[in-house]
């Protein structure tokens, strides 16, 4: 393996902040994720996996151990029997482009998650979800490597424990297991997932005469939403400096909802879920509490185009992101009692 020492990590995140890795490994086999772990064990050194970097906050101290990046490739489809197509993939490949591939090969399953930063391997482990789809509805099997026993294993999608951007990875095994490769069973000729308002009514401007839409053509206008709220990488983009959501969508019971009601003097928009709870989205809920698209607070902000972004208005820190992350979840909390939970990984803090 090739280690590398106080590697800048701002480079490898969609935020661009932080400060170094004390070591750095880019692993490109399952052979170099046992080598670096195993190295990392034995010396009693921190260990973190990086992936495309999409979905955290690096403190500006840095990582006082080693950052293991995944790196690993390959893709195949196989025939999945009645119920599908099976498609594997490494956990290092680009989740927009493998998006791409399935779309273009007419299977339904991950077209609403189009656009969406970062790699495969990370997917499972937050349970990635948009526009009313997750992975969770897709994933076959997630082979990873667990460093405490030594030994690589493969759970299905039942053992992987998930529910709203939540799997056994980020959970109970946090830190323990290493994605190296995802399999998902996705439908030929399936139909496309359409749920969410926004989707719908982008969908319906784009197509006048009513015709049906190929799956390609439906993950086309999701990046077109997706862009149109700053939830798409584009060079130069100042409100793209992000890593998405950086507030969960809270669930809360039905009585909770009536008193928002009560109190605001408006309903917020909800979605019911199950087992009997209501989900509220984070950005009506920020938004009546004072903070608006486009708020700044020094060089972070909030995005100009999604309120639930905060942004790296261009040097910004860490300490200013987290700062202004909290004062949010104050304002929301005094507001309405209601404690939004941060999306984004933590690391160095």
């Amino acid at each position: 393996m090739n280690m590398i020492e106080n590697q800048p990590l701002a480079p490898f995140t969609t935020f661009g902040i932080g400060g170094s890795a004390r070591y750095f490994v880019a692993a490109e086999s399952e052979d170099e994720i046992v080598e670096a772990s195993a190295w990392a064990a034995g010396r009693g050194v921190p260990l973190f996996v990086l992936g495309g970097g999409s979905n955290l906050l690096v403190s500006d101290d840095g990582f006082d151990g080693l950052v293991l990046k995944i790196g690993l490739l390959g893709l195949e489809a196989t025939p999945g029997g009645e119920a599908g197509r099976i498609y594997r993939a490494g956990a290092g490949e680009d989740w927009d482009q493998f998006v791409q591939r399935t779309v273009e090969d007419g299977c339904a399953g991950l077209e609403c998650l189009a656009g969406i930063p970062g790699t495969v391997g990370g997917t499972p482990v937050q349970n990635v979800g948009a526009y009313g789809q997750e992975v969770s509805t897709a994933i076959e099997r997630v082979r990873v490597f667990d460093w405490q026993e030594r030994r690589f294993l493969e759970f299905s999608a039942a053992e992987c424990g998930f529910a709203y951007r939540h799997s056994r990875f980020n959970a109970a095994d946090r830190g323990r297991y290493i994605v190296t490769r995802v399999d998902y069973r996705l439908i030929p000729g399936g139909a496309a997932s359409i749920g969410y308002a926004d989707l719908k009514r982008a969908l319906a401007e784009g197509n006048p005469t009513n015709r049906e839409l190929s799956l390609v053509e439906i993950a086309d206008v999701v990046r077109l939403v997706r862009q149109s709220k700053g939830m798409l990488m584009v060079e130069g983009d100042s409100d793209c400096r992000s890593a998405g959501s950086f507030f969960k969508n809270p669930v809360i019971d039905e009585a909770r909802l009536q008193r928002i009601t009560d109190e605001s003097g408006k309903e917020p928009p909800h979605f019911a879920t199950s087992p009997g709870g209501v989900k509220v989205p984070a950005a009506w809920l920020i938004e009546q509490a004072g903070f608006r698209k486009g708020f700044a607070k020094g060089t972070a902000g909030i995005s100009s185009r999604h309120t639930l972004a905060l942004i790296n208005r261009g040097g910004a820190t860490s300490a200013e992101i987290l700062a202004l992350a909290n004062e949010i979840q104050m304002g929301v909390e005094t507001r309405f009692g209601i404690r939004l939970e941060m999306e984004p990984v933590m690391l160095g803090f």
